[in-house]
């Protein structure tokens, strides 16, 4: 459990922020996203109590970290929280082995809490990095050694303040991975810091949209992104539907991977994923077309039959369509579209989505563990 509710002025900029997380089961990821100066690194820095309230209530994992009427304030070294920073701030007179166990020496720690030294060099592959200096490694393996270093302090919970932002894609794509293997394997839950969609298909169970200083929703990535009065905080060229979905088959031959989900089945490219495998979708709203009927000898492999639900109301040349397939889908077409084919809320639709639109970057993990519940001020 994640109970936030708290109130911090920095001159013109005021936070006023209230959300829950409850988890069914240990671990998961709780994404604050949000443009930059939406307060998401403000908020990260009040958990870890690198900054204080000014007035209201932190708690985590039933500890009372700060609680301003009861006059609670615990010191950072007392929350027992990792945090890694958008830079890792490794030691550099140290080696990779001995950043790694300061955060254990500190703490009095043997090694043999929930992660053990050998269980971190392992998961993050750092046993061929231990002997060398920080100067010495990639921004993707410093990264590797902050994480591994902020889970040997045997951390409540792990603070994670953009660290793919100062990477390439490059650097960016070797690290995803290892955060997915502590969000699966480790049971330590995650606050993670993101502008970045793909991040947040990929990595979120629950979704904390904040906007100038203020939490707009919490919920699950599929629900919030269906949500067209929402589209200003999750990004309006980058929008589209979040989809849960299961890996059915593969047909390597054709390069191709089947999905099933609730409105039926998907084609993407082929992805080594197992049989069974639940994972999200996100298809872009700009990559869905409309036909009034079924189209016959196309190259467009997916074609979902299903019913207009919403129509944005933006002005403008384009236009945002809510398609109901058995699960919201978005579609972007032009407003002269619209109005020839007169498309309007309750009218019968084909949505066309081409399978080579569903890339790697489109393919996040399976639905969220966690309920979630806000308020805004």
């Amino acid at each position: 459990m994640i109970e936030v509710d708290v109130r911090r002025r920095h001159g013109a900029f005021a936070l006023d922020a209230r959300f829950t997380t409850d988890t069914q089961d240990q671990g998961g990821v709780t994404v604050l996203f949000g443009r930059s100066g939406a307060g998401k690194t403000s908020l990260v820095n009040l958990l870890a109590g690198l900054d204080r309230p000014d007035s209201g209530r932190i708690v985590i994992g039933g500890a009372v970290l700060f609680d301003s009427e009861r006059g609670i304030d615990l010191p950072p070294e007392q929350r027992r929280l990792g945090y890694v920073f958008q830079d890792g701030r490794l030691f550099p007179h140290l080696s990779v082995l001995r950043n790694l166990t300061y955060g254990m020496k500190r703490l009095g720690s043997d090694g043999d809490g929930p992660v053990t030294l050998d269980t971190a060099i392992e998961l993050l592959d750092l046993r061929a990095l231990l002997d060398r200096r920080p100067a010495t490694l990639s921004g993707g393996e410093k990264q590797r050694v902050a994480i591994g270093r902020a889970l040997l302090a045997h951390p409540r919970l792990l603070l994670m303040d953009e660290p793919l932002a100062s990477l390439d894609a490059t650097r960016k794509n070797e690290i995803l991975p290892f955060i997915e293997q502590l969000r699966d394997e480790t049971g330590i839950p995650i606050v993670y810091v993101s502008h970045a969609l793909d991040e947040v298909i990929r990595l979120a169970d629950t979704l904390v949209l904040l906007s100038e200083g203020r939490v707009a929703a919490v919920g699950g990535v599929e629900d919030l992104m269906s949500r067209l009065d929402l589209r200003p905080l999750t990004g309006r060229y980058e929008a589209g539907a979040v989809i849960a979905a299961t890996v059915r088959s593969h047909d390597a031959p054709g390069g191709l991977t089947l999905l099933d989900f609730a409105g039926g089945t998907m084609r993407v490219p082929y992805t080594e994923m197992p049989l069974g495998k639940e994972l999200r979708v996100r298809v872009r709203a700009r990559d869905v077309s409309l036909a009034l009927s079924e189209p016959a000898d196309i190259s467009i492999l997916n074609v979902f039959p299903g019913t207009v639900r919403e129509i944005g109301g933006e002005p403008g040349p384009q236009v945002d369509v809510l398609i109901d397939i058995g699960c919201p889908l978005w579609a972007r077409i032009t407003r002269h579209a619209l109005e020839k084919l007169a498309i309007a809320p309750g009218k019968p639709v084909h949505a066309l989505v081409k399978a080579v639109a569903l890339d790697r970057h489109s393919l996040g993990h399976g639905a969220g563990r966690f309920r979630a519940s806000n308020e805004t001020r």
